[in-house]
């Protein structure tokens, strides 16, 4: 998954991930805005794979037999 990362004006950075609708947040720093990011794209696909949604991306990371 691609992370979009920016920097604002106001001096506070900015991370998303674009395919995951809603995994955004922000940060006083480039990497604390990495780590909360990276954190919460996984609870976003948990909670969609709890919920039966499909997650694209991962079709090609679990093998599982048919």
């Amino acid at each position: 998954m691609i992370v979009e990362i920016e920097r604002e004006q106001d001096g506070r950075w900015i991370a998303e991930v674009p395919d995951l609708p809603g995994v955004m947040v922000y940060g006083k720093t480039r990497d604390e805005v990495v780590s909360k990011v990276e954190a919460l794209a996984l609870r976003s696909i948990a909670d969609r794979l709890e919920h039966g949604e499909a997650i694209p991306e991962l079709k090609e990371l679990f093998a599982i037999p048919s």
